[in-house]
Formats: C-alpha cells, sequence, structure tokens
C-alpha cells in the first residue's frame, strides 16, 4: 500500500470516525468493526466475496454493453436483450424465481408520450412553446380549444377546510388561471401549515391540477414567474419524448394544464391584470380568496401522440436459512437501462449503468454460493435489476408501489450506480467510492459499511455527495431514493462523472475492472453483514 494512499485514508477515516461519533455518541477512537455481529471466522465470508472477480465482471459488462445491446433503452428490444440475459445468468448461478414473478421479470407498463402540435395564441398572436408556455405530454390528453372568450382567475387554486379558492365558484366547463406554489408570509412561510413549512399544494404538481378534474374544470393555467427556469430544468419532460409510469387511464385524474409566464399571464387579463395583482395581495394578507371572471381572447391547440411501451424489472431471490429472518428481505439493486441509440449512434453505457448491473450479478452469485455452501444468509437478499431508471426512477418507483416482498419486511437498499471508472479527484488513487446515503435513516448502517470496509477492502470513502448542500442532488438522482422515500434504509454507491457520462464513448475498454472487484467485494460484505446480524438495522435519524 503506497504511503500516499494510507495518509488520504487515514485522514478520510479519522474526519468520518469524529462526524459519525458525534451522531451517535460513539466513543472517540472506538473501532467501527464493534458495530460488526456477524460471526465471520466461523461463516467466512471471504471465500465467497473472493469469487467477485474483475474477469467474470469483465466478461458480463462486455456483453451487456456491446454493440448487440443497443444501449438498452427501456421499451426496447435491446433492454429486452438484457433483461434476458440477466434472467440466464441468475439460473446458471442456480438462484430461482421468485414467486410473484414471471421467470425472474416483474412487467412493466409504461406510456411513451411526443407533441405532434402544442400551440396557444392570444388576439390570433402565437406564443412560443418552451418560452411563454410550457405543457407537458406526459401530463395532458389532447386538448383542442379554439376560442375562450373568459377565464376565471381562481386565486392558488386550493381546496382544502381552511382556505379554499373553489367556496361558492362555478368551475364546471371553465379555463381557470391559478398561481404557483401557495400563499405565504413576507418572509416565505406558508399560511397553510401549522409550522409554516410548505405544503403539498407547493410541492406536488398533480395536487392542483388533480382538484381542478374532480371540480370540473376544462383547463387550468399555472401562472409561473420563473418559467425559464422550469423550461430548463424540466427540458426533457416537455421537448421530445418521454415515458411515464402507468395506463393511458391515468390520465383520467388530470385536468389539461399549461404553465405560462406571468408576461403571457398579463397578456390575457390585459386591463383587469392590477385587479388580479389585488386580489394576489388580498390573499396574501387577509387569507381571502377573490375570483374573478375576466373576459379575453385566446386559443389552446394540444396534440399528442402516444402509445405504450413495455418493460421488466428483474429479480433474483436467495432465500433465508433462518426461519425468525428469512422473511426479512435485504435489497441490492442496480438499473440496467441506458439511453439506447439516437440514429445510428449507440451510447452502450459501460459505466452506466452496465458496471452496477454486472457488479450485482456477482453479488448475487456469491450469495448463492454461500447458500449452497450451507453457510447463510440468515436472511434473504433480493437482487432487482431495474429498468426506467434513465426516465426518472421509474422501475425502482414501481417496485416500492408494487412491491414483490412487503416493504415493512425490507430491512435496506444497497444500490449501485456507476463503479467502474475514476473521476478527475481520483484519478492518482482508483481504490475509492462515493458513499451516499448511508446516515440518512439509518446511523447503523453508515457504522456497518465503515466497519466491513476497515476490515476487508479498506477502500477510500468519499461522503462528499452525500452531503445536503450538494448541488448535484446525487441523493435523489438514483433508484435507492425511491426506497428511502418509503422510510427504508438506503445506500448508494458511486464512482462520479466523467467526460463520457452519458455520451457514445462511455465504452468498456475505459473501466477499471480490479477497482470495480473490490467494490463489489464492499457491497457483498455490507450485505453479508445486514443479512446475518441478530437484530436488523434500525431506522434511528428523522428526515
Amino acid at each position: 500500500m503506497k504511503l500516499n494512499r494510507i495518509y488520504s485514508l487515514v485522514v478520510v477515516l479519522t474526519f468520518v470516525v469524529n462526524g459519525i461519533n458525534a451522531q451517535m455518541n460513539i466513543p472517540p477512537g472506538l473501532d467501527f468493526s464493534t458495530y460488526l455481529q456477524a460471526d465471520y471466522d466461523k461463516l467466512n465470508p471471504e471465500s465467497f466475496a473472493n469469487e467477485i472477480t474483475a474477469a467474470d465482471l469483465k466478461e458480463y459488462l462486455s456483453i451487456l454493453a456491446s454493440d448487440e445491446f443497443q444501449g438498452r433503452e427501456t421499451g426496447t428490444p435491446g433492454n429486452d436483450k438484457a433483461a434476458d440475459y440477466i434472467r440466464e445468468k441468475l439460473e446458471s448461478f442456480g438462484i430461482p424465481a421468485a414467486k410473484g414473478t414471471d421467470n425472474y421479470l416483474q412487467p412493466i407498463q409504461f406510456n411513451w408520450t411526443a407533441w405532434n402540435k402544442t400551440e396557444m395564441t392570444f388576439n390570433e398572436q402565437s406564443y412560443r412553446h418552451g418560452w411563454d408556455f410550457i405543457a407537458y405530454p406526459g401530463r395532458n390528453e389532447n386538448l383542442e380549444i379554439p376560442y375562450v372568450n373568459e377565464i376565471l382567475f381562481l386565486g392558488y387554486g386550493i381546496d382544502t377546510e381552511t382556505y379554499s379558492d373553489y367556496n361558492d365558484v362555478d368551475v364546471l366547463g371553465k379555463v381557470i388561471a391559478v398561481l404557483k406554489d401557495e400563499p405565504v408570509t413576507v418572509d416565505g412561510k406558508s399560511k397553510l401549515t401549522s409550522d409554516g413549512t410548505l405544503s403539498e399544494w407547493s410541492t406536488d404538481w398533480k395536487k392542483k391540477v388533480e382538484t381542478a378534474k374532480a371540480k370540473g374544470v376544462k383547463a387550468i393555467l399555472i401562472i409561473d414567474n420563473e418559467l425559464q427556469k422550469r423550461a430548463g430544468s424540466t427540458r426533457n419532460q416537455w421537448f421530445g419524448r418521454q415515458v411515464t409510469l402507468g395506463k393511458q387511464s391515468d390520465f383520467n385524474k388530470l385536468c389539461s394544464n399549461v404553465y405560462i409566464s406571468s408576461g403571457f399571464a398579463k397578456d390575457i387579463f390585459g386591463k383587469y391584470y392590477k385587479k388580479v395583482i389585488r386580489a394576489r395581495k388580498k390573499i396574501q394578507r387577509k387569507g381571502k380568496s377573490i375570483p374573478l371572471t375576466i373576459p379575453t381572447n385566446f386559443s389552446i391547440i394540444l396534440d399528442k401522440k402516444a402509445s405504450t411501451l413495455k418493460g421488466n424489472n428483474v429479480l433474483g431471490f436467495i432465500e433465508g436459512t433462518d426461519p425468525e429472518l428469512k422473511d426479512e428481505i435485504v435489497v441490492v439493486s442496480a438499473h440496467y437501462d441506458h439511453l439506447g441509440m439516437r440514429g445510428k449512434d449507440i451510447y452502450n453505457g459501460a459505466d452506466d449503468n452496465g458496471s452496477g448491473t454486472s457488479t450485482v450479478l456477482e453479488v448475487a452469485q456469491s450469495f448463492a454460493q454461500a447458500k449452497a455452501a450451507g453457510v447463510g444468509p440468515r436472511r434473504s437478499v433480493l437482487c432487482i435489476w431495474l429498468t426506467g431508471e434513465e426516465k426518472g426512477l421509474l422501475g425502482s418507483e414501481y417496485y416500492t408501489k408494487l412491491p414483490i416482498f412487503p416493504l415493512a419486511k425490507t430491512v435496506v437498499d444497497i444500490n449501485v450506480d456507476m463503479v467502474g471508472r475514476v473521476d478527475k479527484k481520483y484519478e492518482e488513487n482508483p481504490e475509492y467510492i462515493y458513499v451516499i446515503g448511508s446516515d440518512r435513516l439509518s446511523t447503523e448502517l453508515h457504522a456497518i459499511n465503515e466497519g466491513v470496509n476497515d476490515r476487508f477492502t479498506e477502500l477510500t470513502l468519499d461522503y462528499t455527495y452525500n452531503a445536503e448542500s450538494d448541488p448535484n442532488r446525487y441523493y435523489y438522482r438514483s433508484d435507492h431514493y425511491n426506497f428511502a422515500q418509503n422510510g427504508i434504509p438506503a445506500i448508494f454507491y458511486f464512482n462520479g462523472t466523467h467526460k463520457d457520462y452519458h455520451r457514445t464513448t462511455d465504452t468498456v475498454d475505459k473501466i477499471q475492472f480490479d477497482k470495480m472487484a473490490k467494490i463489489g467485494k464492499l457491497v457483498f460484505y455490507t450485505a453479508w453483514e445486514l443479512t446475518n446480524r441478530d437484530k436488523r438495522i434500525e431506522v434511528d435519524v428523522n428526515q
């Protein structure tokens, strides 16, 4: 081991130990191995961890990230071919299909939508989609209103017991305009909640849209004074094609909805714009809604093409051996989809996320070998290869909504997404990994990962991207997040981005397989401890 690496490791571990000790009230200097409970001398996990090899990982990844799989985009033959390959490997490992699956597969239906035409006019002047207004194809059905002669300004479009914009107002069949978010104080605190935090009327876009639909509104225009910011951050949702989860019938719950700029709203309201401003101020000041019926002259055309796609999560299940613990599930996950093809260009996604896909295959095989040898695991291990991650974490969203095994019995999600490359920060030290989320819900999970790393793998564990202030928000951008949202502790292993991220140049020849194998062993050891300890880890961190 190089001296500079020893120094880096000591510095990082000292920093992390001090931080976690403060959170957990652990006496200074206590070895994290104290938190390891599995009988390592008796069970000998090293022999199974050592089956995770660079050669095997290279074999799997060279196939999964080959041109034959055409970038593995959700809903394409290449994605189906990848699912079949994973299933074949599970069969070869002797891992049976879990009950509740279709021969290892959890089928999912997706909606594929894109606009043929989006048009809004006022006084026969056309306004620009993506600049003056935004309509999301995944949130709308077709709509054509050639002439709107009046519009109803309805405050914030909120309906609660304590505050409602809908009280004693006839909205049936009408087009309404509402402000985004909710009434707040001068210092930005919500007037709807007891503690001042913003309510779901601000944080969940569906709330206003579904309420409008239930009230019989024909279309709802949501005034957004930061429309350009919205346009930039959600471009992939309104421009080009979009893939969403569920059936076409889901649109029946949604009122036709369009976000419009404050400038466009001012044009539509005309001379009544000042009355709208006064109405908004009165809501803020007195908490009383003042609906306004405003004569106008505009049109809306939303015309889209839509179809359904089918995809699959792939599940491999190693049943636990302890009768009292086997109903508890340790999940190890990775998404196997990528970006597919754009014309003749293939986005092979070797690192993203062929690396995680291959790593979880090796972890599954090691657990299968341990069970065949009669040494565990005590709890059950569910390895999931998820589709639709690149479309918005859809495969994990689907699984957590319709789980094969109860979420109440799910102990943890260990998620592996991009572990085959080295970022600029660690060009001189490839034996590292960014750890995200380990302490967000369970301090025990954090300590266990530290403990097995101290004992077995000695990687540099970097928590940069775990910070709440991380502008990249990686904690929210991979499949573990859907488990965490359901109160399940989650840990996410990630090597950081690189110049080939989401490019056709993310290819197998750039993968560092020795580094990848070592991370695979860390994943295995962490899962091993979680499956074999006497008591499941606790959720002891409030979010």
